[in-house]
């Protein structure tokens, strides 16, 4: 997901990716402790993802 289009989307919706996108990095920790992930570079763009909705979120605080 881009920051373009992060920065399109309403509070709510914001909080509903975080919580997804932090489900999602649940499941492929646990699925790369069992040995069954396959694309490793999954992890790393779902911890950029969050970071990125975390910084809109916390810039709609600061701006508030």
């Amino acid at each position: 997901m881009k920051a373009s289009e992060i920065r399109e989307l309403s509070a709510d919706d914001l909080k509903v990716k975080l919580k997804e996108a932090r489900t999602e990095l649940f499941n492929l920790r646990f699925q790369m402790a069992t040995g069954q992930l396959d694309n490793t570079a999954r992890v790393k763009q779902v911890k950029k993802n969050i970071a990125r909705i975390q910084t809109e979120m916390r810039a709609r605080e600061l701006s508030a």
